[in-house]
């Protein structure tokens, strides 16, 4: 049972005892009576309702929790487990290294986020710190090491997206043309099969089916640390890609032409030009910087298509072609590898065609119908003839009644008074 009683050594101190979920015994020194009692009564509040907390376990350091949180993460993909020793090395733990879990306050991270926005941080990279110092924290409410996670809910900057830009077909195709070869044919495969640099990059012999004009895309490539690393796409899912004929019969042409043989050889390599040495280097992977400087850029500028056009935008042409040849976003969704139809419509939804005018005039029609069928079925308006009719009493019965009445009316004048009103 909870008791409190006077400290054995110190009788000037009260001391509460009591019998944690575990079983275990444990004791708090408290200076006044008062404090024990409301310290009691709070922890037998937080048994009864399943959220005590092991002071021992919220005493630990953050530093030391989030390196232990990082060892457990073998699923992380090497690029993002890079990044997040990075982020905490830059602006996690200098912040909160040595900061008890129990003693990080939801305030202190709030001035955690002005500081790096003062330090001029982007939007982007604010968040992904955020999100290093979040998850650990979210890691210890689950191990019950805290009860609640102080950096949930935090304000943080809105990321503005990136302007996305489309190549019409003739674009792509100038740009195919003048861009050094033999890339012409990536450039194609970017365009409309909509694959990832680092998807296009690892894409092997093995995985090109050309009779069935079919790409299976299952592997990616990251350079981290000036590593090459192979490992699954960006939503650990394979896909299978439908290609277009003529592009079935390029990427043909450039395996007879440029790829050398055996099931694993890559599709493209890096060449000589990008070394400044003569040769061919078949089968040296291609790395993303050196492309980008030596190749897609004079490509870019000499094609005269949109300037700073990047390479991820040829996947956002390839989305932009598709909706163009009327494709369904679900097809969307499953060609370029998306882990939700949400990621596409969130994406790509302002470039399906618009159905507003076509609804609106369908409501149009609704609205004048409604009226129409109104002014079919609408009674007569009030006259000096038919004001005072009886029950039952027709419109017509109320004008002869009134022509009755008018002895210089004839009854054969009757009808054509009628029609005239």
């Amino acid at each position: 049972m909870a008791h409190i009683r006077r400290h054995p050594v110190d009788q000037s101190k009260w001391q509460v005892r009591y019998i944690d979920p575990t079983g275990r015994e444990r004791s708090k020194i408290f200076p006044r009576k008062v404090d024990a009692e409301r310290f009691l009564i709070h922890v037998e509040a937080q048994k009864q309702r399943a959220e005590w907390i092991d002071p021992e376990l919220s005493a630990t350091r953050f530093g030391d929790w989030a390196a232990q949180w990082l060892a457990t993460r073998s699923h992380l993909k090497p690029k993002t487990r890079v990044g997040y020793e990075s982020l905490f090395r830059a602006w996690v733990l200098p912040a909160f290294g040595n900061v008890r879990l129990d003693r990080i306050e939801p305030m202190a991270v709030e001035s955690w986020i002005v500081e790096m926005r003062r330090a001029g941080l982007s939007p982007s990279r604010i968040r992904q710190a955020h999100q290093a110092l979040s998850a650990p924290l979210k890691a210890a409410v689950k191990n019950r090491h805290l009860a609640s996670n102080p950096a949930e809910g935090a304000s943080l900057p809105r990321i503005r997206r990136k302007e996305q830009r489309f190549l019409t077909a003739a674009q792509l195709d100038d740009l195919a043309h003048t861009i050094a070869e033999p890339y012409g044919t990536l450039v194609y495969l970017l365009g409309y099969g909509g694959l990832r640099w680092g998807e296009a990059a690892a894409l092997r012999r093995q995985r090109i089916d050309v009779l069935r004009a079919r790409i299976e895309v299952v592997e990616s490539v990251a350079e981290v640390g000036g590593k090459l690393i192979y490992g699954p796409t960006k939503t650990y899912r394979s896909r299978t890609i439908a290609l277009p004929r003529s592009l079935r019969d390029m990427l043909n042409s450039h395996l007879l032409e440029h790829v050398t043989t055996g099931p694993e050889a890559l599709v493209f390599t890096a060449t000589g030009r990008m070394y400044k040495t003569k040769t061919l280097n078949s089968g040296t992977p291609l790395r993303h910087p050196n492309f980008t400087k030596r190749v897609w850029q004079p490509a870019v500028q000499a094609a005269g298509v949109p300037p700073g056009l990047r390479i991820h935008d040829l996947r956002h042409t390839a989305a932009a072609l598709m909706i163009a040849a009327s494709a369904h976003p679900e097809h969307i969704k499953r060609h370029l590898g998306h882990s939700s139809i949400t990621v596409t419509m969130d994406l790509y939804g302002h470039l399906f065609p618009s159905e507003a005018d076509t609804i609106a005039e369908r409501l149009d029609h609704m609205l004048r119908d409604s009226q129409t069928d109104k002014r079919r079925t609408k009674p007569l308006e009030s006259t000096p003839w038919n004001d005072n009719k009886s029950p039952g009493q027709t419109a017509d019965q109320g004008i002869f009644e009134w022509a009755r009445q008018d002895s210089n009316l004839r009854p054969t004048d009757y009808e054509s008074a009628a029609l005239t009103e």
